[in-house]
């Protein structure tokens, strides 16, 4: 009976589980991805660098327009000349955000030093962007030179009275990164007009911000406090006069006589210009920016003509591949960014009046010179997917993505929490022409400028495929 017993149900169960289908094991899905990306980076660089059009489209901007500076022609005929040029690649949304600037005007200026028993001697200068003038009237004053923040600090309030504060301060030849050098000596208070003006001092001069070792002055542009009672005028000079004028002072008195005709009157409207190809998935934008003004004594190109130039070249790469983007990629051309920044302000206020959901903002305002990477300042999580992406832009140069600071052109758009990026490159030149005559279309070199832009339409692609 045990047999019959243990016999049966073995039969039964076989006869009963016969009546049902073979059941087949499940098949795990395995997960591909949707694009290859090397071969998609292949493709954009390919595009660029056989068609691109960035380094065309510079020389039009620089050669055939010129200094744009706020408030000017010159500024108005830029607005014109980047709309006709995003219509000719075919983008259909473009509209005129107006943005305030001030009207400075530089007029005419001069700066001499005599010594004691010398003849007036005329040197090289730049007034500050938005500085006093003299009223066109001669300003003279004996030269006391000022070499560090302790020399500063020393000083009693008053103690310059009647004298012109000469800062010879060079950026920091050991600070391998030309940014980190000039951000370095650019904050420093040695050269705030405002703080000199407590010493007594009634003008500041200082020796340009600049890697270069000619006699071209490099301008920049002064902050005034809002409770200053005397806004004296600043200007800078070129690195060659500035030495030789510190050794000059260590031997004797000298006079300087600057007569500067800058002034102020009040302020207008600047547009930034927007442009933008519609995402396909949905309103969620991607943002490129960069500046388009520039300051009124040079063609503006390493600043930053190149930045609009390979703006323009990542809208024109995406309509050309037929690449269907799922988020709108949006280029906003800045108004007013040299000498007040209200251009970047309002897009920002525009942006959260709105309440658009930016996924992110990409700037470049570097030079054009070989692209190297990118500094992203965004949460850790987004670094990391940034980082994973690395293998993909190596062949094309770019492998540093680890700076931190980004653009101050889109970082007024970190207050609303958009993860921000800037293109990083190769600094090393662009302090030799930054804010000076010399910043002309010839100090671009087409290839960098085009990997550059090949550089950023690759992270865009890659931004808008996976976030």
């Amino acid at each position: 009976m045990k047999k019959i017993f243990i016999i049966l149900p073995l039969f039964l169960s076989g006869f009963l589980f016969s009546q049902k289908k073979p059941q087949k094991k499940p098949v795990k899905k395995v997960a591909t991805a949707k694009f290859n990306y090397h071969d998609e980076f292949r493709k954009i660089s390919d595009e660029i660098m056989t068609n691109g059009a960035a380094y065309e489209n510079l020389g039009e901007l620089t050669k055939g327009i010129g200094p744009r500076f706020s408030g000017t022609s010159g500024y108005i005929k830029a607005v014109e000349w980047a709309e006709k040029k995003l219509k000719s690649i075919g983008i259909e949304m473009i509209w005129r955000m107006e943005a305030k600037a001030p009207v400075w005007i530089r007029g005419k200026e001069s700066l001499e030093i005599k010594t004691a028993n010398g003849d007036w001697k005329n040197i090289r200068m730049l007034s500050f962007g938005n500085s006093e003038g003299t009223g066109g009237k001669d300003l003279t004053g004996d030269i006391v030179l000022i070499n560090s923040t302790s020399e500063l600090n020393a000083m009693s309030v008053g103690q310059l009275k009647g004298k012109i504060a000469f800062v010879n301060l060079p950026m920091d030849p050991k600070i391998i990164n030309t940014n980190d050098s000039y951000l370095a000596t650019a904050k420093s208070k040695l050269i705030s007009a405002s703080v000199i003006a407590k010493t007594g001092a009634k003008a500041l001069i200082i020796r340009s911000l600049t890697t270069a070792t000619d006699d071209t002055p490099h301008a920049k542009m002064v902050y005034y406090e809002p409770d200053d009672k005397i806004r004296i005028p600043a200007l800078s000079i070129g690195v060659r006069s500035a030495d030789e004028l510190e050794k000059l002072l260590k031997n004797q008195k000298v006079t300087a006589k600057i007569n500067m005709n800058a002034q102020s009157k009040g302020d207008t409207t600047n547009p930034n210009i927007i442009a933008e190809i519609q995402g396909k998935k949905d309103a969620k934008v991607i943002v490129l920016g960069a500046q388009l003004d520039s300051w009124d004594f040079g063609e503006g190109a390493i600043d930053d003509g190149t930045g609009i130039a390979q703006c323009i070249e990542v809208l024109r790469t995406f309509k050309a591949l037929g690449i269907e983007n799922n988020h709108t990629i949006r280029l906003v051309f800045y108004a007013n960014s040299e000498n007040g920044g209200q251009g970047r302000e309002m897009y920002a206020a525009y942006v959260k009046k709105k309440d658009e959901k930016h996924v992110f903002a990409l700037g470049t305002d570097a030079g054009g010179y070989s692209p190297r990477g990118f500094s992203l300042d965004m949460p850790p999580q987004r670094r990391k997917q940034i980082f994973e992406w690395k293998n993909y832009f190596l062949p094309y140069g770019v492998y540093d993505f680890d700076q931190t600071d980004a653009i101050q052109d889109i970082s007024p758009l970190k207050k609303l929490d958009i993860p921000l990026a800037e293109l990083v490159v190769d600094t090393q030149r662009y302090f030799d022409y930054h804010h000076s005559e010399q910043d002309t279309f010839d100090k671009v070199n087409k290839r960098e400028l085009l990997l550059g832009a090949v550089a950023m339409t690759q992270l865009i692609f890659m931004i808008d495929k996976n976030w």
